[in-house]
């Protein structure tokens, strides 16, 4: 039996996450869950799944929930904050660690479970941005497994040589990296700066959180995870061209030297890659529907407009520079996110917010947790008082 923390088993990833090992009881067993404050979901799930532990950021949330765990008579164990999350990713009854809690505070449980050398299923891009070389420092010292759930990087994985050895040893010429473009590909330009959140979270393939479908609308998504990229397969920046491909039918591509191009492809329901993680190197059921490519009919390419999406450009650059520009990159996009979701923020100011504290927050070259962190915390401070600036206007 294989056990399974899943970190932010209350979000999209996380249900998906639950639903493949709900597929496969006689395999896995979830051994731990954790949200932020999402109550009521969580103790669900504690009725569900009967984890071990169940964790709660939230100190006031752990209470709430241990009450309703007490008064149904349930076995699981209530922990809370920082520490609960980190405990939960290091139990000696757990193999797999689905990293799936959203933003820079899945962090530390994630960098945890590398260090305690886990299979990390990673669909938590922002601890691989921000951290970079200790992340993956950490997973070669101490023996882990990364198997990225991203279905963007879950298909170059699928495409790349089972022996993978370096993208020169490989073969390999350039990784594809697609995106659909998100919900305003082909809206007017001068529209956007009306934009709400409620328009910015209506994805057009994909269901997904609101933090995550904001960044994809602006594109900063895609952003992440060419950075993310370039740490999975040691690829250089140069040798990552962003696609955009509206279906979302293909989730990635790797190009070889002797013109082939291997694509992966299927429905856009994240229980592929995750089924595909858990089980890897073999196979096994996601319970997802079979893509039918005669109802698909058509596959769309374009190349991604810089002047509309002025995140990716900025991702672009950071990943260029390296250090802990990425860290300030990802907190001042997490702030601005934020404040563009409570309506304090223009849709189009989300760039303006990112592209002035990454000025104004000087980059270390050396990345160290104590660096990460400190950046990390410098340009949220920079961010918001940007945001506050902003909302003058």
């Amino acid at each position: 039996m294989i056990g399974m923390t899943v970190l932010g088993s209350t979000g999209s990833i996380g249900v998906s996450t639950l639903d493949v090992i709900a597929q496969h009881p006689e395999q896995y067993r979830a051994v731990a869950v954790t949200a932020n404050r999402n109550v009521e979901r969580l103790f669900e799930q504690c009725v569900a799944y009967r984890p071990d532990y169940a964790v709660m950021s939230d100190e006031m949330a752990a209470e709430q929930l241990q009450q309703k765990i007490q008064k149904a008579g349930i076995d699981v164990e209530v922990l809370a904050g920082a520490a609960g999350l980190e405990k939960v990713s290091v139990l000696p009854q757990c193999d797999q660690v689905m990293a799936a809690i959203v933003g820079a505070a899945g962090l530390l449980p994630t960098l945890a479970a590398a260090q305690a050398g886990k299979r990390v299923l990673l669909a938590n891009k922002e601890a691989l941005v921000m951290s970079g070389h200790l992340f993956m420092d950490a997973v070669r010292e101490h023996g882990a497994e990364l198997l990225p759930i991203d279905s963007e990087h879950n298909a170059i994985f699928q495409c790349m040589p089972e022996r993978f050895n370096g993208l020169e040893n490989s073969g390999i010429e350039q990784i594809l990296l697609t995106g659909s473009g998100g919900p305003f590909r082909t809206v007017d330009r001068a529209e956007l700066v009306n934009v709400t959140p409620d328009q910015a979270c209506a994805h057009p393939n994909w269901v997904m959180g609101r933090k995550i479908s904001v960044d994809s609308a602006t594109m900063m998504n895609k952003g992440l995870e060419l950075i993310e990229a370039c740490w999975l397969f040691a690829a250089p920046p140069e040798k990552i061209q962003i696609v955009v491909h509206p279906q979302s039918i293909i989730h990635s591509m790797v190009a070889y030297i002797d013109g082939s191009i291997l694509a992966q492809m299927g429905s856009p329901d994240m229980r592929i890659p995750i089924a595909h993680s858990m089980a890897w190197p073999q196979r096994m059921s996601s319970g997802v529907a079979r893509l039918n490519l005669f109802d698909v009919a058509r596959l769309d390419f374009e190349r991604p407009d810089d002047a509309r999406f002025p995140c990716l450009r900025l991702a672009r650059a950071v990943a260029e520079q390296g250090g802990t520009a990425a860290a300030i990159l990802n907190a001042a996009n997490e702030i601005a996110v934020e404040a563009f979701l409570d309506e304090t923020l223009g849709f189009m100011d989300i760039s303006r917010v990112i592209e002035a504290t990454l000025m104004d927050v000087s980059a270390q070259t050396t990345v160290s947790l104590g660096a990460v962190l400190q950046a990390d915390a410098a340009a949220r401070e920079v961010a918001q008082s940007h945001v506050e600036r902003l909302k003058l206007i």
